[in-house]
């Protein structure tokens, strides 16, 4: 009788840990099942943003060949580039490179919020430099972020919710946000980080004295 009453005590002893362990898995499957939700909403309005990026950094290129034609400046340096996957342009200005990609979205990230809640959002990171030569040698995903970040100018942060704005940070400028509505964000990120690169210029190497803004 008492082998009887052992297996009932461990019976349910089995059940409510069985139903604990439900209760918290379920908890920890609902957070994450919102965020890769919002991780899927933020790649794509991330994508679309891209692809008008893309679109305007022709529409530049264009503008630019013009500009330095009629000043008789050969255009030949001046082009833009993107792989089939759409992931990475690069924007050749004369002797300057500059590049986006969004081969930086690995997984759901959020952006922090001072007394709000993280952002989860897409990222598209602007890097001084031509992507594939920064990356020659990268081998796993730590070391590309760290070159991306080591080179990177600024990063447009793209909401899962197309009725939130995007957020444009200024890496020399402390990440001072600059606040873009999804129709904009494109065109003033691409033209925004132009004017970051272009408008500088380089000082022959003494030390550290590497670029100068004028």
């Amino acid at each position: 009788m008492a082998s009887n009453y052992e297996n009932f005590d461990n019976t349910e002893s089995s059940y409510r840990k069985n139903s604990l362990i439900q209760e918290r898995v379920g908890l920890v499957s609902t957070h994450m099942y919102k965020q890769f939700l919002d991780y899927q909403k933020a790649t794509l309005n991330t994508a679309e943003i891209f692809k008008e990026a893309i679109e305007n950094l022709a529409a530049i290129t264009d503008s630019l060949k013009k500009s330095f034609a009629a000043r008789g400046v050969s255009s030949e340096n001046i082009y833009v580039e993107y792989d089939s996957s759409k992931t990475i342009v690069t924007i050749n200005i004369l002797w300057h490179k500059i590049s986006l990609t969004t081969r930086c979205n690995h997984e759901p990230q959020a952006l922090f919020r001072e007394n709000n809640p993280p952002l989860f959002s897409g990222r598209i990171m602007a890097i001084n430099g031509n992507y594939y030569e920064v990356m020659e040698g990268v081998t796993d995903r730590k070391e590309e972020m760290k070159r991306l970040l080591d080179n990177e100018v600024a990063s447009l942060y793209v909401p899962a919710d197309k009725m939130q704005n995007a957020i444009f940070k200024i890496k020399h400028l402390s990440n001072r946000e600059l606040i873009l509505n999804h129709q904009d964000a494109a065109r003033e990120f691409s033209l925004k980080v132009i004017e970051i690169i272009c408008g500088g210029g380089v000082y022959h190497e003494e030390g550290s004295r590497k670029v100068f803004n004028i």
